[in-house]
């Protein structure tokens, strides 16, 4: 149930394939597509810092440089499943079929997520720490006991795994055998908190064997073994033999929001570091390696790109037709005269300056 002492790697950071014992290399077509939602993700994490700049978006937590674990998390759940996504998983969700516009409405400030969690089977972003693994591990108890042959994925940060939501989330799914899989992105700092002051566990994976599920260890800018840990622990919880933890070893290379100064902090040089293993540029050595990529194709991918932020980019630059009265009307199941009171109150201010100009 250990994890290993190096995390897995399939496809280095020149693009070198690596034969491994227990994991096998995804096909050319599903790396393929997870190459061409790196790039989408890559060009989205872009398009919202620029959006952040221009007013547009109230907050953006960048996955810039996470997006394998991003892409990866979405592609190695069934249609049925459910992911449970964290406030910097906007890739993800994106990856899971939300579009760039519907996933960003949350950042922008609007008081709702932007999509139907149904029609997705994608829980609303959490901005909380490790909130929504509760909510995840609730989920996947009624899926268990309904008999649904549902797999759900809770997204979280190496910070998270410092709360206490994180510990009993993890030892009530394994008490009960739920069909869950934790994946942890560790970025190497919660904020401004480096992950030697968080743990002192060999590693964050190490802390499964504590609840009594396997823990997994995997380089989390390589999104071949990404999708091969993933695609593991996913069809364990489907066959019934419980939770797993896996724990992807990446960078924030960006910092933790545009409110954040992270040079008061970290080194440049430990962040230009990371630079060299960048997630899209080893998957795009290795399809051009394996003749699966070439610029024609590159190209078209890059359109494709440039068009859903385009996309993005209109819809975040369009006024919001905003209605006050939303701020009432999904508070309580039956608004409470206390609120009506207030909605009254408001609507009155509100006449009279509409009247006064």
């Amino acid at each position: 149930m250990l994890p290993r002492s190096a995390p897995v790697t399939l496809i280095d950071a020149e693009g070198s394939p690596h034969a491994d014992d227990q994991y096998r290399m995804p096909d050319a077509d599903r790396l393929s597509a997870a190459y061409a939602a790196l790039v989408a993700g890559r060009r989205i994490n872009d398009q919202c810092n620029a959006l952040v700049r221009q007013g547009r978006l109230a907050v953006y937590p960048s996955s810039n440089g996470q997006e394998a674990c991003q892409v990866a998390a979405a592609l190695a759940l069934g249609d049925g499943d459910w992911l449970f996504p964290t406030y910097r998983d906007s890739v993800a969700i994106i990856t899971r079929g939300v579009t760039a516009s519907g996933a960003l409405v949350l950042l922008r400030g609007d008081w709702h997520s932007g999509y139907d969690p149904h029609e997705f089977r994608v829980a609303p972003q959490a901005t909380p720490l490790a909130t929504q693994l509760l909510h995840a591990v609730g989920f996947a108890h009624a899926a268990k006991l309904r008999g649904e042959d549902t797999v759900v994925l809770a997204m979280c940060g190496d910070g998270a795994t410092s709360e206490g939501d994180f510990h009993e989330a993890m030892n009530f799914a394994a008490v009960f055998r739920l069909p869950v899989v934790f994946f942890v992105q560790n970025n190497e700092f919660a904020i401004s908190v480096p992950l030697s002051r968080q743990t002192a566990a060999p590693s964050l994976a190490h802390k499964a064997i504590g609840y009594g599920m396997p823990g997994q260890r995997v380089d989390g800018n390589d999104v071949a073994a990404l999708l091969a840990v993933l695609d593991e622990a996913v069809d364990r919880a489907r066959s019934g033999d419980g939770p797993s933890l896996i724990e992807a070893h990446t960078y924030r290379m960006l910092a933790h929001t545009n409110a954040d100064d992270d040079t008061r902090y970290r080194e440049r040089d430990a962040v230009e570091a990371w630079a060299d293993r960048d997630p899209i540029v080893r998957v795009r050595a290795y399809l051009r390696e394996q003749g699966r990529l070439d610029d024609a194709l590159e190209t078209e991918v890059a359109e494709a790109s440039e068009q859903v932020a385009g996309e993005l980019r209109a819809a975040m630059n369009a006024d919001a037709d905003l209605d006050p009265e939303q701020l009432f009307s999904h508070v309580f199941a039956e608004r409470p005269a206390q609120l009506d009171a207030q909605w009254a109150h408001l609507h009155d201010e509100l006449d009279r300056t509409e009247a006064a100009s």
